[in-house]
Formats: structure tokens, C-alpha cells, sequence
């Protein structure tokens, strides 16, 4: 794929991340976490970049996790053992979300439509989050099974009470 999941843009001291898979509703992809990983990573090493903002292209923020995503889609083999959903949480999500309370500069989410599972713990993540009026912050782990990832246990009672 040529086109990054994660566009970078410098305006002046501000770092622009923007998740890019407008098509899928910023769902994330493995490969989309470990770019926005290096992009936090290579912001927080920028002396010039003062802050960032994370915001999704299209009409939405984040989706949450492409449940079609290979690493977390079950097979449709009889054969095959089940997706170990941790090493996913360890190895994608876990280092994004320590590294975005970690950085040394403000972090802002522009949330715009909808942030629901893991993009909505990638917005309260952040220092400061800007609602549009179409903003809209769904927890919906229960639907699937799971409780909420991506630092979303901890944050969400923290932020909302």
C-alpha cells in the first residue's frame, strides 16, 4: 500500500497525525497502530514539535479494531486455533497507549463523527479532546465479548466519573 495509514503533517510547532483509512471509518489495522506508534515516537523526539493532534480523515475519528484485520479475524478453517487477542493488546496497543500518555508535549484528539472502541480510548487518551457536534463516543466492548482496550478500563471512570 502506498498510501500511509497515518498522514503527518507539520504546521509550524503543531504536529498533525491523521488516522487514514477513511473507507473503513479509521478502523485500525495492525499495521495502522504501529504507524501511529512511530509517529508519536518521531513527534515526541522533535524538538520543534510542541504539540500534536490526532484527529481521522473522512467522516469519523476511529471506528475502533477492523475486526477483519488478519491478525484478530477468526479463520473460517475448523482447523485453526483462535487469535490470541493478547499479543495483539501487547504487542499494538499496550506500546501506543503508554507511548501517547508518555509524550512531552500536549496531545489533542479532533474527534469528528464517531470514536467508538479503541478510537474512543485513543481520544480520552489524549490531553485534551475536541468534540464536533458529530462527534459521538461509543463503548460498545460488551457487544463482542471483551472489556475495553487501549487504556479505555482506566481512563473512561478517570475522565467521566
Amino acid at each position: 500500500m502506498s498510501e500511509h495509514l497515518i498522514q503527518i503533517e507539520q504546521h509550524g510547532a503543531v504536529r498533525l497525525l491523521r488516522l487514514n483509512r477513511p473507507e473503513a471509518l479509521n478502523a485500525f489495522t495492525t499495521l495502522m497502530l504501529a504507524e501511529l506508534r512511530q509517529a508519536l515516537e518521531a513527534a515526541a523526539e522533535d524538538e520543534a514539535t510542541r504539540c500534536v493532534l490526532i484527529t481521522g480523515a473522512g467522516r469519523a475519528f476511529s471506528a475502533g479494531q477492523d475486526l477483519a484485520d488478519p491478525h484478530v479475524a477468526p479463520s473460517r478453517d475448523p482447523g485453526v486455533a483462535p487469535k490470541d487477542i493478547g499479543q495483539l493488546l501487547e504487542h499494538y496497543y499496550i506500546p501506543m497507549a503508554l507511548r501517547l500518555r508518555s509524550m512531552p508535549v500536549p496531545v489533542v484528539a479532533a474527534v469528528n463523527g464517531v470514536a467508538a472502541g479503541a478510537g474512543a480510548s485513543l481520544a480520552l487518551g489524549c490531553d485534551l479532546v475536541l468534540a464536533g457536534e458529530s462527534a459521538s463516543f461509543i463503548q460498545a466492548f460488551s457487544k463482542i465479548g471483551l472489556i475495553p482496550d487501549c487504556g479505555g478500563t482506566w481512563l473512561l471512570p478517570r475522565l467521566v466519573g
